[in-house]
């Protein structure tokens, strides 16, 4: 009896089927009493808590881009508006009592401040015995009796003619800070000299009278204080107050605004307003060389 013979190729596949199966059989996921395994859970992707002082992470953006701007610094305020406190109203700051030299013309008079930087003179108990109108003026200049005047002066003032009886009380304006009018004078103001004689024609000075002033400081909010030269402010003090505070500077080449104002320790805008009106800047608000500026808020 012949034997068929099993080829090599089909036993090999066959070893090869019986392996796999048996491999299978032994694995839990054929196993019908073990319990199925499930795959291991993935733990989803978070970040990490910031830590504190640094500011957390955004996905996608560079650190760098999300730092926070730096704050800016506060501008400083701007200073307060420069003042002068004017004297108070009723305060008396000069006085005194005219008597001719011929005995014919007496009167008060005395300067007293408005309230408002203004002052104005009042007169009383003017008496007269000449047979001509008569004027009061205040000069910067002193005449001598018996001159004529050509300029008559501030707050000039009708005072009346001759008087049986003292005249009424009176007034006049003198205006701002009059402390430069250190003379009174009483004079002629009759309008033609016909008839009249030659000392008691039109504008003939009568009486001359110094007046003492006693203005008092205003104070003010504006306190220049040298603290000497520097680049830019290289200009000289040529005048202080009555306290040593510096009242005129005069302008050196090369100095500017700002530089000057920094160095009497006041804001730019302060010497501006010191010097309003006084022409020593040009229109970029820059000093002019060899000019004196003022300093002082008081000479307002």
């Amino acid at each position: 009896m012949v034997q068929k013979r099993t080829p090599l190729r089909r036993l090999a596949l066959g070893v090869t089927v019986v392996a796999v199966v048996s491999a299978l059989a032994g694995c839990a996921l054929f196993d019908s009493g073990a319990k199925a395994v499930s795959a291991p859970k993935r733990t989803p992707h978070t970040s990490a808590s910031p830590t504190p002082g640094k500011p957390a992470k955004t996905p996608g953006v560079d650190a760098f881009t999300r730092s926070p701007s730096p704050s800016p610094t506060p501008a400083a305020p701007p200073p307060p508006a420069p003042t002068v406190t004017p004297v108070p109203a009723g305060t008396v700051v000069a006085q005194g009592r005219v008597d001719s030299p011929k005995g014919s013309i007496h009167y008060n008079y005395r300067v007293v401040s408005t309230g408002d930087n203004m002052y104005s003179v009042e007169f009383s108990g003017f008496t007269s015995t000449v047979p001509v109108p008569v004027s009061a003026t205040f000069l910067e200049d002193r005449p001598s009796v018996g001159d004529g005047l050509t300029y008559h002066g501030i707050g000039d003032h009708d005072l009346g003619g001759p008087t049986t009886a003292a005249a009424a009380a009176s007034s006049a304006v003198l205006g701002k800070k009059p402390s430069y009018l250190t003379t009174l004078v009483t004079y002629s103001s009759v309008g033609s000299d016909d008839g009249v004689p030659v000392e008691l024609g039109p504008n003939k000075v009568l009486a001359v009278n110094t007046v003492s002033w006693s203005i008092p400081a205003r104070q003010s909010n504006v306190h220049p204080v040298d603290s000497g030269p520097r680049t830019g402010a290289t200009g000289s003090v040529s005048e202080t107050t009555a306290s040593g505070a510096p009242a005129r500077y005069v302008v050196a080449p090369g100095d500017t605004s700002d530089l000057v104002a920094a160095r009497f320790g006041i804001p730019t805008s302060y010497l501006v307003w010191l010097n309003a009106d006084r022409g020593v800047f040009d229109q970029q608000q820059q000093l002019y060389s060899s000019v004196t500026i003022n300093l002082d808020p008081d000479s307002l």
